[in-house]
């Protein structure tokens, strides 16, 4: 794993080759946003630590949606004191982990299997734990408006990916948290900039293109996913990109 601090000010990323998940950090406690993978938890302390933080600093967990991608430390950050925080749409799915639906069925992964890249996404999920999602109940739900944890984001939701997806956004850190609404490296393909994740990953592909719609106006020097580099270079720029690929 690799810990960078500050891509902006206050904003932390822990990161492998395939997955992000982030720290943001106000009035000396933390707000993270989506968790990776279950195997994440042997590198978590030493990670913490790179960052100056403990585990106890964390106060609240706000997940994206519920991909076992995004909950891996769920249950550990819980254990651990802080709250966790998902969509009313998306808290079923984090309960009780199960296949996705719609467009994102596991038969339509199946035109995918011949690229390279998408074994190797197979295999890095499947060693650090993905294919056991976390089961987390009692979680706090939210559906619009800011959240009271440290950085007060506001809630945007992007159904698509998921239909409970939400995007934050942390206006006075000038940071857009987009989860799986857009990557900007394709986990499936490995094109990298702006765009939607691969058609098969999402729910409602029409609705994922739909949601860059919410997306396009919000304010922020920083866009950051869960798959790929931060992007700098404006939110309207970004959705425009992805609209163009998609």
């Amino acid at each position: 794993m690799t810990a960078t601090r500050e891509i902006v000010p206050r904003v932390h990323r822990v990161a492998n080759s395939f997955v992000n998940w982030y720290l943001v950090e106000d009035g000396g406690r933390l707000t993270a946003v989506d968790s990776g993978l279950p195997g994440f938890k042997g590198s978590l302390a030493d990670d913490l630590g790179t960052l100056g933080f403990r585990l106890e600093d964390i106060d609240a967990l706000i997940l994206t949606h519920s991909d076992a991608d995004h909950t891996g430390l769920a249950g550990v950050l819980h254990d651990a004191g802080s709250r966790v925080l998902i969509h009313a749409v998306d808290e079923p799915k984090l309960r009780k982990p199960g296949p996705k639906s719609g467009d994102a069925k596991p038969i339509n992964v199946v035109p995918e299997m011949w690229r390279p890249s998408f074994w190797k996404l197979a295999s890095s999920m499947a060693l650090h734990g993905g294919a056991r999602p976390t089961k987390l109940a009692g979680a706090e739900t939210f559906e619009e408006g800011s959240l009271d944890v440290p950085g007060h984001p506001r809630v945007v939701p992007t159904p698509g990916h998921t239909l409970g997806h939400a995007a934050f956004h942390f206006e006075k850190h000038r940071a857009l948290f987009v989860g799986d609404a857009m990557c900007t490296w394709n986990p499936v393909t490995g094109s990298r900039g702006p765009q939607l994740m691969p058609h098969s990953f999402n729910e409602s592909n029409a609705q994922a293109l739909n949601s860059l719609d919410a997306i396009e106006p919000l304010d922020a020097d920083v866009l950051l996913p869960g798959h790929g580099e931060p992007w700098r270079d404006g939110v309207s720029a970004a959705v425009g990109e992805a609209r163009s690929r998609a």
